[in-house]
């Protein structure tokens, strides 16, 4: 979409800026760690022979994963959006099931399945089936608001269902898609707990072993700053495409569902491979761990409900606070450009690719310096989820907004409305299900958060994820299992709402090109 205006309000451009010095708080941290560890401790970093080995790892890993991403994510979009399937917001709801399942949980079930598994294939396979619905729900949403005019013009000029796709459809999901693999590509540089179990050696996996064994902070420091310079590099990367990609309207008609005929089996086998794999597979070996294991490692029902509550009140929290943080930024880089518009957008979305135990240490720092009354308080804990978060809601926003068209809001102005009611009667209302669906999608990925909570959370509060690492760190491979089981079910129901925002089954059905 095209700017509204050649300049942003001041209004809009200060509260972005806000914005996204909360969010950078991290970065303030490290550039003080890093900072105080001196030149001579940065350079004999930089220059260990090992470094080399990690980068490499990191973005051979990261860009692999994000390729697979989309290619199974952008298909399975445009099933879930363009083909008449039966039950499509079940089928909805099951595509964002593996948003709900921590990388660690993943990586843990398939190496009870195959203990062999290890090294790069082992990471990209479990990391790209986490990684497909954050491709997949912003992608349908583009698709359910894109018109197929194009694609029917490139049909009658002799083009082909994929061509016209192509050439019709492609352009108007573009920024969507981008947004998705953004997603994928920081998600994958900052992850570790599947890393970890796979024995694949990355930067994460070497900051948190600094951290945690040889309590090195200046070394992991100047490595957090390594992988949060390839963020920022990724981050340009996807800007520069995006600013490429705008300009596509889309249409207003409605767009007509494909019956997918005696193709309906393959398009339901294709739909519930990821989630099966991602999910399935892990969710069985937990219990069958659970049904072998001896009767001493019954579960506390008290303080299984204790987690539930927790990790609920906790991902909500952070879902607001994340959103909060996303509103301004996503607004000003969806209607403007320019260098100010891409270093504040820029500066939102870095924590992604910033490992959550640095988000926590950062945190720990900052409310120790500030607030100390406020320290190991739920409301940090929240403003954590926020800051780790706030760039999964920033493309959400941006990609609703991106799909109001500009004309609406251009003739309200001239009807007299001012930018406040433009924003209230126009497009506010236009882009509330993609709002929706960013800060649920917000609450899904808190819910599996570990080192940030382990770090900051209140003395007695537990969550899901922080039990189930506990049990599965101590062997307790029976116990754990409610603990994942839970996991899945408590993100089912974000996943279902997810699902009423992304899919609709109101779309005429096309036969042979004519919609009935």
């Amino acid at each position: 979409m095209a700017p509204t205006h050649r300049r942003p309000p001041a209004a809009l451009v200060a509260a972005a800026v806000c914005c996204a010095s909360a969010a950078s708080i991290p970065l303030i941290y490290l550039v003080v760690r890093v900072a105080g560890a001196g030149p001579d401790s940065v350079l004999a970093t930089l220059t260990r022979p090992r470094l080399l080995e990690l980068l490499r790892n990191s973005l051979v890993l990261s860009l692999s994963v994000t390729l697979a991403a989309v290619l199974i994510g952008v298909p399975t979009a445009w099933m879930l959006a363009r083909v008449r399937l039966r039950g499509i917001r079940v089928w909805a709801a099951i595509a964002a099931i593996p948003l709900a399942v921590p990388s660690y949980v993943a990586a843990y079930g398939w190496l009870a399945a195959f203990p062999s598994m290890s090294g790069f294939w082992a990471a990209w396979f479990v990391l790209t089936l986490v990684g497909v619905p954050y491709v997949v729900l912003p992608t349908v949403a583009a698709l359910n608001a894109a018109s197929a005019d194009r694609d029917d013009v490139a049909r009658t000029l002799g083009r082909g269902p994929l061509g016209a796709f192509l050439v019709g459809t492609l352009p108007q999901i573009r920024p969507a898609v981008l947004a998705g693999a953004l997603l994928v590509c920081l998600y994958t540089l900052s992850d570790f707990g599947g890393l970890a179990l796979f024995r694949f050696p990355v930067l994460t996996t070497a900051i948190f072993r600094a951290y945690s064994t040889s309590f090195d902070r200046d070394y992991a420091a100047v490595l957090s700053s390594v992988l949060i310079l390839v963020a920022l590099a990724v981050v340009v990367v996807e800007q520069w495409m995006r600013r490429r990609a705008h300009g596509v309207a889309t249409g207003s008609g409605r767009v007509g569902r494909v019956s997918p005929g005696r193709l309906a089996p393959i398009a339901g086998a294709w739909l519930l491979a990821v989630p099966v794999l991602a999910a399935g597979v892990p969710a069985i070996a937990l219990i069958v761990r659970w049904v072998q294991a001896d009767q001493t490692q019954a579960v506390d029902p008290r303080r299984f409900l204790d987690a539930v509550l927790a990790t609920a009140t906790l991902a909500g929290a952070g879902a607001v606070v994340a959103l909060l943080l996303a509103l301004p930024i996503g607004v000003l880089s969806a209607r403007w450009h320019g260098r100010t518009v891409q270093t504040i957008d820029a500066l939102g979305t870095l924590p992604l690719g910033v490992p959550g135990i640095v988000v926590g240490l950062s945190l720990v720092f900052a409310s120790l310096a500030l607030v100390p009354q406020w320290y190991q308080s739920i409301g940090v804990l929240s403003f954590a989820y926020g800051v780790l978060f706030v760039p999964k809601a920033i493309g959400g926003v941006r990609s609703a907004i991106d799909q109001v068209p500009t004309g609406l809001e251009e003739v309200a102005r001239t009807l007299g409305s001012g930018r406040v009611a433009v924003w209230r009667r126009v497009t506010a209302p236009l882009a509330a299900p993609g709002i929706a669906g960013a800060a649920l999608l917000v609450a899904v990925t808190a819910m599996k958060e570990l080192p940030a909570t382990l770090l900051l959370r209140p003395t007695g509060t537990n969550t899901l994820a922080t039990e189930l690492w506990s049990h599965t760190e101590v062997n307790a491979y029976g116990s754990a299992a409610p603990y994942a089981l839970a996991l899945l079910v408590a993100a089912a129901i974000p996943a279902l709402l997810l699902s009423r925002v992304g899919a609709r089954d109101d779309a005429p059905l096309i036969r042979d090109g004519v919609a009935s």
